[in-house]
């Protein structure tokens, strides 16, 4: 509810606000704001609803970061605390205010005095800077930092059961449908190579002749004098592919999402994103100083009702969704969400890592799949390093869009050049996949497969539908440990996913499928896993 909604339930005769003065209105909404009681009691019952815990569990005096609250816990609840008090909020004011008793103080302060209240939450050590004997040697040795702590007990605990350190395993190969690992080739579920672009000879025979003639790197920013030919080629085949006027790559994914989002929006602007956008989306909208909303997964009807409430608040709007979201497979209703960015007169970002190359008839991606005009989408975004077998990312956009980024986006202009056999590695597996459409074809067959045979077994599979993302819901973060390290030991390497990467409860393995896995690998891998999992459960 509204503050003005308050106003309005408070008004019992119900008489119109037209003749009531700014300063009436401005009266009514500050005593009808919440006190600090009322907000730290909602938080309590919100943090309790994040995390599934019972609110008595909550300590309104512990630092949030003790509970786990990952950074899309800590949007959402901004968010949430924007829609409670009818008022816009700093995106990071969780982390500025760490404690519940604290953010409660700050949010129900007449003069919200900063500096005042966040001495509730901080040493002063403005006093103390003649005696820096008192100050926590957590504060300057990172060995001691409570975060790094947290991680070494959790693998402590790991490693108590007797799983060894489950993470950074060596792949000793190409990384396809098969890996190896300590000599032992095992069919792979952990690797996004999709389309088999990865290890394929005319991608690596590009990268070779791209490395014999520019060396191995750019060597400087692109602006200044790392440009090559190969850039500009690369780009124009991704605007091709795409359907845009232009494209601009950048050195990494996660970077492309980070220096875009929070170049392009800033104070007095708004983003919705998903809430499981991925953390590369979350955190350019956090540095970017942007009014943040996460809407819940897929819910395009509930992003109309929140415009319709706040769109005129704001300069510029972003929404910022996925092709595929990587952790449980499934596709938005694209229509619909440009439908809405086109009523609501906003931007819209399409983070295409998981579904460039992977949907629609030839992987043209999502627009492809609903067949979308390409302009209809100011943003796509990509990344390299999955169907395009490199390392890298891209927007692609009109003209104006990326000769504004090229000249200005902090992570490109302040950044070395997309080394040369990456460009070429990208440029050749889209030439090769354009080439091949067949590749995709077999992909969409054998994830169907895949998750055809994971129902008959009656195993969770979630929202998984029409990727080859599959994930297998265990709910247990320790089962899902136990059950990925027994596949492991029959042969079939495929990663767990455990909190925070997940809810709480919500512990899986996700399988990657590729065109390249063989039906026999797939039905073997389903038999093993189904008979594994009935083990465990048991």
């Amino acid at each position: 509810m509204t503050l003005l909604n308050q106003v309005w339930n408070d008004n019992e005769d119900r008489q119109p606000f037209d003749n009531w003065t700014d300063a009436e209105i401005t009266a009514k909404i500050s005593r009808s704001s919440p006190c600090e009681i009322e907000i730290s009691s909602w938080l309590v019952a919100r943090l309790a609803e994040l995390l599934e815990l019972d609110p008595n569990e909550i300590d309104r005096q512990e630092d949030l970061t003790e509970y786990g609250l990952s950074s899309v816990d800590a949007v959402n609840l901004s968010g949430d605390l924007e829609n409670f008090l009818g008022r816009r909020l700093s995106p990071t004011v969780v982390w500025e205010y760490p404690t519940i008793e604290g953010l409660s103080k700050y949010l129900a302060s007449e003069s919200g005095d900063e500096e005042s209240i966040k001495s509730l939450d901080s040493p002063n050590l403005e006093n103390q800077t003649s005696d820096s004997s008192e100050i926590p040697p957590e504060y300057y040795h990172f060995e001691l930092y409570p975060e790094y702590r947290q991680i070494q007990a959790q693998l402590q605990e790991i490693e108590a059961c007797g799983l060894g350190n489950p993470f950074f395993t060596q792949q000793e190969s190409v990384v396809n449908n098969t890996t190896w690992v300590d000599g032992r080739e095992l069919i792979n579920y952990a690797n996004y190579n999709y389309i088999g672009m990865c290890g394929d000879r005319q991608v690596s025979q590009a990268a070779k002749d791209a490395i014999d003639r520019y060396g191995t790197s750019s060597s400087a920013s692109r602006l200044i004098s790392g440009e090559k030919p190969i850039h500009r080629q690369l780009e124009r085949e991704i605007a091709d592919f795409v359907g845009t006027e232009d494209s601009i790559v950048y050195v990494g994914g996660h970077a492309t999402n980070v220096t875009t989002i929070s170049h392009l929006f800033g104070q007095n602007d708004l983003i919705l994103h998903d809430a499981l956008s991925h953390n590369s989306i979350i955190q350019g909208c956090m540095l970017s100083g942007a009014s943040l909303v996460a809407f819940p997964h897929n819910d395009w009807q509930m992003l109309d009702r929140i415009l319709q409430e706040r769109r005129h608040r704001y300069r510029r709007v972003l929404i910022a969704i996925e092709g595929v979201y990587s952790t449980d497979g499934d596709i938005p209703d694209l229509p619909q969400f440009v439908e809405i960015k086109k009523r609501h007169k906003a931007f819209l970002l399409v983070d295409e890592a998981h579904s460039i190359g992977v949907l629609g008839a030839t992987g043209r991606g999502i627009g492809e799949l609903y067949n979308i005009n390409a302009a209809d989408v100011d943003l796509w975004m990509g990344t390299l390093s999955k169907s395009f077998a490199s390392c890298g990312g891209y927007i692609a956009g009109n003209k104006a869009l990326v000769e504004y980024l090229k000249y200005t986006a902090p992570g490109f202009v302040f950044s070395v050049g997309i080394s040369p056999p990456n460009a070429a590695a990208s440029l050749a597996a889209i030439q090769v996949l354009k080439a091949e459409p067949e590749r995709v074809k077999h992909l969409h067959e054998r994830s169907h497969l895949f998750l055809e045979l994971a129902n008959q077994y009656g195993l969770n599979t979630g929202m998984s539908k029409g990727s080859p993302v599959i994930p297998i819901i265990v709910g247990d973060s320790l089962k899902s440990i136990q059950l990925s390290q027994k596949l492991f030991q029959q042969g079939i390497n495929v990663p767990f996913m455990i909190y925070p990467s997940v809810p709480h409860q919500a512990a899986r393995l996700r399988f990657f499928v590729t065109c390249n896995h063989t039906e026999e690998q797939i039905r073997t891998t389903v038999d093993i896993l189904a008979i594994e999992f009935k083990k465990l459960m048991d």
